[in-house]
């Protein structure tokens, strides 16, 4: 696991840029894309650069269960403002979270991953170690699947809500050995609430308790973090 500390995460974005931009050379085409205020510096980035993913395609994390792909809190809409309506990519993937059969959408993202290697994966991590909607106890080898979202998870998340009862209950997630699958992982976390499970992930042990432990065992794992986030790391 590779560590690249910086300041800010302005700064964050901007290394994250690099390490798309190699990837881009070395002819990735498949890109895995997460969502929330993390990863926002590096699609800012990524926008102004001059990067062009119209040959490539995208596959997120994840989606709410029961909002609409227009709704202004889906992920699907925030993808679009922050990322496709100015660097749009051949095909991009998100689970349907108004599908009427969970468990038949479900399979249909797993055979969209199997279909589409992804070279890339953009990862953030929750404040208990969570990646993607993946919370502790989340099996290392599980594929996409209906998750009950927990008490922590909704409370972080309610600050992109009017109220926190608007926020969903359920979500639609790859799972966590579909994304190691990923050639390589980039995950960034910034600020002091994400200090303690940095250093679980990073210096504690490989435990399904802590979902982003895993990452000690890919082969390609790379770790933004700014000096808040870096602040429990020995």
């Amino acid at each position: 696991m590779k560590i690249i500390t910086v300041k800010d995460p302005l700064a964050g974005g901007k290394a994250a840029l690099d390490i798309f931009k190699a990837a881009k050379e070395r002819g990735v085409k498949t890109f895995g894309l997460a969502t929330g205020g993390t990863p926002e510096t590096t699609y800012a980035e990524l926008v102004k650069s001059d990067l062009d993913f119209q040959d490539c395609v995208s596959i997120n994390l994840d989606e709410y269960v029961g909002l609409p792909a227009d709704h202004d809190q889906s992920y699907a809409y925030y993808m679009h403002e922050h990322l496709f309506k100015a660097k749009p990519f051949a095909a991009s993937y998100l689970p349907n979270g108004m599908a009427s059969d969970l468990a038949t959408e479900c399979a249909r993202y797993d055979q969209i991953i199997a279909d589409h290697h992804v070279g890339l994966q953009l990862l953030g991590i929750g404040r208990n170690g969570h990646i993607g909607f993946n919370e502790p106890g989340s099996p290392f080898d599980g594929t996409t699947h209906e998750v009950a979202l927990t008490k922590s998870t909704i409370v972080a998340n309610a600050r992109f809500f009017d109220r926190e009862a608007d926020v969903p209950k359920q979500a639609i997630s790859m799972g966590i050995g579909s994304i190691m699958q990923a050639d390589q992982i980039l995950l960034e976390a910034y600020g002091e609430k994400k200090a303690d499970a940095v250093a679980k992930m990073v210096q504690g042990p490989v435990t399904e308790t802590v979902p982003a432990s895993i990452l000690q065992r890919h082969p390609d794992a790379i770790v933004i973090v700014d000096e808040a986030a870096a602040a429990k790391l020995k």
